[in-house]
Parts: structure tokens; C-alpha cells; sequence
């Protein structure tokens, strides 16, 4: 049954703003200063509707665009690269921009949701008024999806509410489907770990980096450093709770409109309606988890093919599976750095992994290695940050900010990201056969020819396969592009440089762009290896023609029904989302 305060909060949506008929014909959402634009008044009742939590956002780095030489100004640049900051700002976004793609841009009102009834007050009123919506909730959006200028966004920061279950029935099941949690809409993954894992004991699939939001991860389809074990972050989700365009307030599951459950286990962001609380599969956690970090630098060009030959053969033989996790960059300085995890490996078996590796480096004398060091530990304390904090450690960085929650850290490796102005992006999955013993010259050789133009990192847990069987099975009743099952890992070739913000210098826009042109460079390199081997829709090309096939392959056709019959006219609109091939790229005008 509905829990009273939701039925209480829907009614009273409705009361203010009652069910009101679509757009239809519609061909262009409305702007600040058209004779259509809502006003003063309507704006004031929406306020109102919303308990007071309709607000303004203002840019991000205003302080330094109003008074550059400021100690507002000054300050900001230390707030600037704090993510937990950033994702606080209704105006923020975890990256300034994308070269020729977009730059921030605030939305004309924002309403700081705090319900579910919140959010269909906001819904309602877009419909009405036929304004651009955009929703954000952890704000780590490459694309530029969770800001569009002149729009109205609903901001789920605040519903981030974590509650776990040791065991849930889904509303409507006849059977409970074990151990879970619910997460409001608005958390991070690292709330979402502090109460699950470092609390509870138990493990919950979710995003590496501790500042992404979970719906926004869920949705998409996203992964996690240990995703061969557990599989993608949607394939764990049991129910969602979702505000549709028609401003209901839904519960769904595999039993409560399966169609539309189908469609938010990796069916992109907010495509269908706004999810403010998700009821995720926990499971049990393994006794250690660790980390490989380190480094083999070959001192000729000749060197580094075999040492990539040599690294190809290693992970095929040793590092193929559920165990192993994250990356490794291969360089174009002719380097390859280990970045790589492990779970369930005590740290003799996983030294016993490089072993072979190591060996051979040592044997040939134009390969200079450094370790990789070998470091496991009790994996309940993998995001117990507190010795850290004690100690000094410099491998995560705090949220030093008063009244910031003790365990709110990130990953320091993470923290280059925060208010970069990304110059180029592209990824694409690459296929286990390529693992074979008669293709892995081919691999090896292509990725030392992608490596003369632009470094590539290898995403070992962005690809599924080599992955547990229960991985493996939850993952493929998923809405993400089915290569993912086939795929051994995600290769991203990105790079990006300062802020694109007020206080900052300029970007170099001459660099950019030959960074950009290598970075495109190095992909057709990698290209021929999978040509149609699909591509991760939250780390990829903003530019990618193909991007319905690549992103969901056959299941498309299936997400584009569903979209149809829960938001047929378009309210949700976003860059590369089901639908936006019917809307221009700035989400305001219908196309014919």
C-alpha cells in the first residue's frame, strides 16, 4: 500500500495543480521574457506549493566573475575543487563544460525537492507552462545533462534519506527478495557505503568515485570497482519510486509496470520520469578487498610493444576474472600504470597473480618496473576513511567544511575531474574474444597504436565479461546495450585542463583542440577491434553520431515504445536520451 504521507503528497499536488491535459501539438518550450513565460504570481504559488523551496540558482563562480581580486573569490577556488561543494550548489556541475559541446548554464528557478510530492508540484507545473526541465541530483554529468539555461530544475540534493532492510518484499511481490536498501534520489555513493558497508556489513553495488549520485549511476547503468563480481549497478535494483509526466507518483517493480521498471535499470538518466527513491539489492560482503598499484616503463618502442603483448597474455591468463577490478593506462610515453582492485584474494594470491609479470620486466632490460604493491585489507573498512583522517594519509582527500559529515571523502586519483573543462571523451567496449590466444597480438598492437597518439585507459569493471555467473544474469535483464555482457573492458581515451570558469585563465583553445584531434586519433586506432561494439552512455563521445545504437543496441527499439507511452510528448529531455532524437539539442524546440 501507499505510505500515507505519499498519498497525503500527491493529493495535495494534485489540489494545487490538477491533472492537466498534455501539450500536445507544442512545438516550442517556453523562455524568460516570452508573453507565455509563467509569471510572478504563478511563480509565487509554485513557492508556496513547495513549502518555501523554490529558489534561484546562481553560477557556480559568480563571486569571481563579480569581483575577481575578492576573498569570496579567492576562497571559491578551494570550494571549487571540492566535489561535495560543488554537488551542494543548485548552479554547480561536477565538470565546467565540454570544448564545443557546452558551458554551464543555471536554470531560471529550481525547486530544492524534499518529496516526492515536491517533485510532482514541479513536474505538474513544467507540463503546464511548457517549460525545459532538467533534474539533478549528484551532478556528475560528462554531457551537461543536469544544467540547461532558462529551464526549470528539480534538484533532488536533499531527498538523500538511507534506509536498510534486512529483507524487502517490493510492493506487490508474493515472495521477498532478501536483504536491501533505499536510497533517496539525492545521495552519494559514499552515504550509501558508510551505512551499508562500513555500518551494516553487507555491500551494496555503486560507483567507484564516493561523490557520484546513486540515481543518476543506477540509471544509467553505471559500474562500480567491483562489478565483475556484483554486476552493474542496475542489474541490483528491486523498485524505484518515480514521478511520471503525467505528475503520478509511481511505484514500480518487476510486478508494478514492469515495462517502465525495465527501462530505469540503465535506460539513461531521467529519460522517464523523475526517480526520487531506489530499493537496491545488498549482498554480502568478501573477506579482504584490495589494490595494485604501480608501474612498467619500457625504454624503447620495441620494448613497450612486447610489454604490452606480455600484459594482454597476463590478463587473459590470470586477471580475467570476478576477482579483479579498475584500470590500467597505457601511456604515450611508452608506460603502463597499474590502477587495478581485487576482492575475495587474500594478498598472496593476488602477488601471486603479477608474479609473472614481475618476473618478466625483471628479465629484460629495457622495462624499468615499480612494484605493483600488493595492498589487501578487511573490505568492510574500504570506505572507513577514519585512520585516514587520524594519520594524515594522502590517498583521499576530506570535505574540510564545518559541520561536513566525518566520513564524506574522496579518492584522491578522483579529484582531477572536479571543475575540469573536458577537451575530448570517447569509449568503447572492447570484446573478450580479443582475449583468445590468436587475437591478442591484434589487441596489443592496437592499443600500442592508439598509445602514439593519446594515452588509453583500459576499464576492466566497465566490461562484464569474465564476470561471476549471478553478475552476469542480473546484468542481462538490464536496458544497457548488451555488448557490455561480451565486453572484457571499457576502453576511455579523455583528457581535459583548468576550469572553464570566472578567475581562471582562458582555456588554450589552440591546445584543446590538438588534444581533442588526438584523442580522436587514438580511438579509430582502436575502432577496428569493435566496430560495433557499443559504447558507455555516461563516459562518452558528446559527439557520437550513433549514439542510440551504441548506448542500447537492440534494446532500443524497446526503450523508445516505453518512453512513448509514459512521457509521450517529450517533458524529459536530455542529450542522447530516449526520445531526444525528436527534440533539438537544446531540448526547446520539437523537431518535425
Amino acid at each position: 500500500m501507499m505510505r500515507r504521507r505519499d498519498l497525503v503528497g500527491s493529493l495535495a499536488a494534485g489540489a494545487l495543480l490538477p491533472a492537466l491535459p498534455a501539450l500536445g501539438a507544442s512545438r516550442h518550450r517556453h523562455r524568460p521574457g516570452d508573453p507565455s513565460w509563467p509569471s510572478d504570481t504563478a511563480w509565487a504559488n509554485l513557492d508556496r506549493a513547495v513549502g518555501g523551496r523554490l529558489v534561484k540558482p546562481a553560477p557556480i563562480a559568480e563571486a569571481c566573475a563579480v569581483a575577481p581580486r575578492s576573498a569570496a573569490c579567492t576562497a571559491l577556488f578551494t570550494d571549487l575543487a571540492n566535489p561535495f561543494y560543488v554537488g551542494d550548489q543548485p548552479g554547480g556541475t561536477q565538470v565546467s563544460g565540454w570544448l564545443d559541446a557546452w558551458r554551464p548554464g543555471v536554470s531560471a528557478y529550481a525547486v530544492a525537492a524534499a518529496s516526492s510530492a515536491d517533485v510532482a508540484q514541479a513536474v505538474n507545473f513544467a507540463r503546464r507552462h511548457n517549460l525545459r526541465l532538467v533534474v539533478k541530483g549528484g551532478g556528475h554529468s560528462y554531457q551537461g545533462t543536469s544544467n540547461a539555461p532558462d529551464s526549470l530544475l528539480i534538484w533532488t540534493r536533499r531527498m538523500n534519506a538511507i534506509t536498510p532492510h534486512a529483507t524487502f518484499t517490493p510492493r506487490g511481490a508474493r515472495e521477498p527478495a532478501g536483504p536491501a536498501v533505499s536510497i533517496g534520489a539525492g545521495a552519494m555513493w559514499i552515504d550509501a557505503y558508510e551505512e551499508v558497508t562500513t555500518k551494516g556489513g553487507r555491500y551494496v553495488q555503486g560507483g567507484g568515485c564516493t561523490t557520484v549520485g546513486v540515481a543518476g549511476l543506477t540509471l544509467g547503468g553505471g559500474f562500480g570497482s567491483f562489478s565483475k563480481q556484483y554486476g552493474a549497478a542496475a542489474a541490483s535494483l528491486l523498485e524505484a519510486e518515480i514521478v511520471t509526466a503525467d505528475g503520478q507518483v509511481r511505484v514500480v517493480n518487476a510486478d508494478r509496470d514492469p515495462d517502465l521498471f525495465w527501462a530505469l535499470k540503465g535506460g539513461g538518466q531521467c529519460a522517464f520520469g523523475v526517480v526520487t527513491r531506489l530499493t537496491l539489492k545488498t549482498h554480502p560482503l568478501a573477506e579482504t578487498a584490495g589494490g595494485a598499484f604501480g608501474a612498467f616503463k619500457a625504454s624503447s618502442d620495441g620494448a613497450f610493444r612486447r610489454l604490452l603483448g606480455r600484459f594482454v597474455d597476463l590478463y587473459a591468463e590470470t586477471l580475467h576474472t570476478p576477482h579483479w577490478g579498475e584500470s590500467v593506462h597505457v601511456g604515450d610515453d611508452n608506460s603502463l600504470h597499474i590502477n587495478m582492485v581485487f576482492q575475495g584474494l587474500s594478498n598472496a594470491q593476488a602477488q601471486a597473480a603479477w608474479r609473472p609479470l614481475i618476473d618478466w620486466a625483471a628479465a629484460d632490460k629495457e622495462i624499468t618496473a615499480t612494484g605493483p604493491r600488493i595492498l589487501g585489507a578487511p573490505m568492510r573498512g574500504w570506505w572507513d576513511f577514519s585512520d585516514a583522517r587520524r594519520t594524515g594519509a594522502d590517498f583521499v582527500k576530506f570535505d574540510r567544511r564545518p559541520g561536513a559529515p566525518a566520513h564524506h571523502a574522496w579518492w584522491k586519483g578522483d579529484g582531477e575531474q572536479v571543475s575540469m573543462f573536458l577537451y575530448g571523451y570517447d569509449s568503447l567496449w572492447l570484446p573478450a574474444s580479443l582475449l583468445s590466444p590468436p587475437e591478442r597480438g591484434r589487441l596489443a598492437d592496437a592499443l600500442y597504436a592508439a598509445s602514439r597518439h593519446f594515452g588509453v585507459e583500459l576499464h576492466f569493471n566497465k566490461g562484464l565479461a569474465g564476470g561471476s555467473a549471478e553478475a552476469l544474469a542480473a546484468s542481462r535483464n538490464t536496458a544497457t546495450n548488451p555488448a557490455v555482457l561480451d565486453a572484457f573492458a571499457l576502453a576511455i581515451i579523455a583528457t581535459g585542463g583548468l576550469p572553464a570558469y570566472p578567475g581562471y585563465p582562458k582555456p588554450n583553445i589552440a591546445a584543446a583542440e590538438r588534444d581533442k584531434a588526438r584523442i580522436d586519433a587514438a580511438t579509430a586506432a582502436l575502432r577496428p577491434l569493435a566496430p560495433a561494439g557499443g559504447s558507455y552512455v555516461s563516459e562518452s563521445n558528446y559527439f557520437n553520431p550513433d549514439w542510440r545504437r551504441a548506448f542500447w543496441g537492440p534494446h532500443y527499439p524497446r526503450l523508445a515504445g516505453i518512453k512513448a507511452k509514459y512521457d509521450p510528448n517529450g517533458l524529459f529531455v536530455m542529450r542522447h536520451g530516449v526520445g531526444q532524437e525528436h527534440w533539438s539539442d537544446d531540448g526547446f524546440t520539437r523537431l518535425a
